[in-house]
């Protein structure tokens, strides 16, 4: 079985208008689904002809019967046509709907593109990443959504700064939609280059107030700032406590690991390169720049020993716990204890 293609490689052999036959998208980015799905109809379907040769459809709408004609149907008129349908995940497994597919996916017609279309959330079926070209959408790299987040915006109008971009996504995190409805705010209303502190007016959230500053003071152990900063942070729309318990734990981790490495003979440069090594390798979720959190990381290993990391480490833990297990709605509480923790551990020290 042939490897899934990420959204990246998808996106090249699209532009050079190499198609498949059938492909099969899954994972968690609806998206980034929509943007391939877009890319392909404008790159295989002639506009003159688009009215007869692109049918889209949900699962939920076809029978056997709707799907055969739907997918055995030639274009008019036309080199191809394309057909998509969403919502694979409505159809009932062995039903009759998906023998007709599982038969025309054995010997797929040469003039159609057909588009399944996976939900987010769901498992992606076995037997079609086996007989599809698979791809699997997953959420981009923290460099990689930045350059989502420069393009969208240039479609959008608007020329973000640098740091304005950064901010926005440090701000309002990786939900595409979220970041997508801020961006058109922000060409709607903003004029000439928009720097951070005009998306801090915009998003509601100034610089110093977002997750990864409140998870950047931790892990410098400037614990009265994460205090302080905790309030208004745990107030964002879209943070809960969960989320930042998460995000410092992650972080706390890589800590220890640049600590671990920098307890070794290997030189300083080494060793914050092979920290990046390992975030490139492990892919965690919720950060931001890569090259610029194992700096950070590697920075921060410096301020604690490996004893008071395990201990934090082990009360991000407890916080965590205690935020999924407790029918008290008390996310301010247990994140103040667990910072209490670290700050006595540190006092201690």
């Amino acid at each position: 079985m042939a490897a899934a293609l990420s959204f990246d490689s998808a996106y090249r052999h699209m532009r050079r208008d190499e198609f498949a036959p059938v492909y099969y998208l899954t994972g968690d980015e609806d998206i980034l689904k929509d943007e391939l799905v877009t890319l392909l109809v404008d790159r295989a379907v002639d506009p003159a002809t688009r009215d007869f040769n692109l049918d889209t459809r949900t699962a939920s709408d076809l029978d056997a019967e709707a799907l055969h004609t739907l997918i055995e149907t030639p274009p008019m008129l036309a080199e191809r046509r394309v057909v998509i349908i969403k919502s694979l995940e409505l159809w009932r497994k062995n039903s009759k709907v998906w023998q007709v597919l599982q038969k025309y996916l054995a010997a797929p017609a040469p003039s159609t593109i057909l588009v399944l279309v996976h939900g987010a959330g769901q498992k992606p079926d076995t037997t079609l990443t086996r007989n599809t070209t698979h791809i699997a959408v997953d959420a981009l790299s923290p460099d990689r959504l930045i350059r989502w987040v420069n393009a969208r915006a240039e479609r959008a109008g608007v020329e973000l700064q640098e740091e304005a971009v950064v901010h926005l996504i440090d701000a309002v995190g990786a939900d595409l939609g979220h970041l997508g409805m801020e961006l058109e705010k922000l060409a709607a209303a903003a004029e000439g280059p928009v720097d951070a502190a005009r998306v801090a007016e915009f998003v509601g959230i100034g610089r110093g107030e977002t997750p990864h500053d409140w998870v950047r003071a931790v892990v410098d152990r400037q614990h009265g700032r994460a205090l302080g900063q905790l309030p208004r942070v745990l107030s964002t729309v879209g943070v809960n406590g969960v989320r930042l318990v998460t995000m410092v734990g992650t972080a706390l981790v890589g800590v220890r690991l640049a600590y671990a490495l920098r307890d070794t003979n290997v030189p300083n440069h080494r060793a914050e390169q092979d920290l990046l090594g390992h975030l490139r390798a492990a892919r965690p979720m919720g950060l931001g720049s890569w090259k610029t959190e194992a700096a950070a990381w590697h920075a921060a290993a410096r301020r604690w020993t490996g004893d008071d990391l395990d201990a934090a480490i082990q009360a991000a833990y407890a916080a965590d716990r205690a935020l999924k297990s407790t029918t008290i709605a008390d996310e301010l509480g247990i994140l103040t204890e667990m910072l209490l923790t670290m700050s006595a551990r540190k006092a201690a020290a």
